[in-house]
């Protein structure tokens, strides 16, 4: 099963821009049950704010040359 918020998330941007590698959501978005580890996942589930670089394992991913 894939995260609920694969569509949304962020993490589809920084990969399409070639700042995180697709590993991430392999390991993480469209695994069976592991994107229920996902500090992105939990934190929105609770509906607290996080940063739009934030790594499924809390790392912030470094966006200094990110045009969003």
């Amino acid at each position: 099963m894939t995260c609920k918020w694969y569509d949304f998330c962020p993490l589809g941007r920084l990969e399409r821009s070639g700042l995180i590698d697709q590993s991430w959501a392999n390991a993480y978005c469209r695994s069976d049950s592991r994107w229920i580890d996902c500090k992105r996942y939990q934190l929105e589930e609770q509906g607290i704010p996080h940063p739009d670089n934030m790594l499924p394992d809390g790392r912030l991913c470094d966006t200094r040359d990110y045009d969003s």
